[in-house]
């Protein structure tokens, strides 16, 4: 079966990634990405779901129990709004924990 990818993200934010063949999901109320996450999630059709980064931090309790199985990948992505750093800080953190160091960003 062939996986695709998908993004999240409000409405401004999700302009243009279709035009490029991603499958995007509007989600304007962050209070309901978790649910938009998980409904993604169990359609078992996405190896990648790529967030803003806003939508990331409140849907966080489902981020995490995706993290414990191999897919989809759960990324975070700088939305519209701005960057507010969890993406850099999420590689980081697996970098450390692969090399036990932060080689990428130790100077930031």
């Amino acid at each position: 079966m062939v996986k695709n990818i998908a993004f999240i993200g409000d409405s401004e934010s999700v302009k243009g990634f279709s035009a490029v063949g991603i499958d995007v999901l509007v989600c304007d109320d962050t209070s309901e990405a978790a649910m938009i996450l998980k409904n993604t999630a169990d359609k078992d059709m996405y190896a990648v779901i790529f967030m803003t980064e806003e939508l990331f931090e409140t849907a966080e309790k489902e981020v995490n129990k995706l993290s414990e199985q191999s897919m989809p990948a759960v990324i975070p992505l700088p939305g519209a709004r701005g960057n507010n750093g969890i993406g850099i800080k999420r590689l980081s953190s697996f970098v450390e924990q692969a090399v036990g160091s932060d080689i990428l960003f130790k100077n930031q």
